[in-house]
């Protein structure tokens, strides 16, 4: 298994970096389904939660790893990827307090329940989950599809960013 280093992203990286990819795809999928949404809402949730726990522990991945990564070419790659890690936290989050608040009953992932409701709805979490989740999804969306479009374009200039997250 691979670690970390000044080249490349270690296996862990990388396998948190492409399951994390495909399951904001699944999400944004799932969110452009318009009234069909509701029947992809308990996958949406579910993902949305495992999605949630890869974050968290990307996080800290990171945060360990930090020293032992490919350096950061300029002050934009940092403010980028700080704005995408910021997000990525930002948006299950908000989801979560507006779960909660709803008073709709528990949080399932698959069948399991892993956070129970209130009891009562409690209106400023609803209010910040119906105000935000949508919005800031939508800007981490725009964010993403920068990344990639960036990691693109400086592959094509020979820099060969993606060969760090792909080898």
């Amino acid at each position: 298994m691979r670690s970390d280093n000044s080249q490349v992203y270690g296996t862990i990286s990388r396998t948190l970096h492409w399951t994390m990819a495909i399951c904001f795809g699944f999400m944004l999928y799932t969110g452009l389904q318009g009234e069909a949404f509701r029947e992809w809402l308990p996958y949406h949730k579910s993902v949305g939660a495992i999605l949630m726990l890869l974050i968290v522990i990307r996080v800290i991945w990171a945060i360990i790893n930090r020293n032992n990564r490919p350096a950061p070419d300029n002050i934009f790659v940092t403010l980028g990827h700080f704005a995408l890690y910021v997000l990525m936290l930002a948006v299950p989050t908000i989801a979560l307090i507006r779960q909660y608040g709803a008073a709709r009953g528990p949080l399932d992932v698959f069948g399991v329940k892993v956070m129970e409701g209130s009891t009562e709805k409690i209106e400023w979490a609803v209010s910040l989950g119906n105000n935000f989740h949508g919005e800031l999804a939508w800007g981490l969306f725009v964010l993403s599809a920068g990344h990639i479009v960036m990691a693109i374009y400086h592959q094509i200039k020979g820099k060969k960013i993606l060969n760090r997250m792909a080898h």
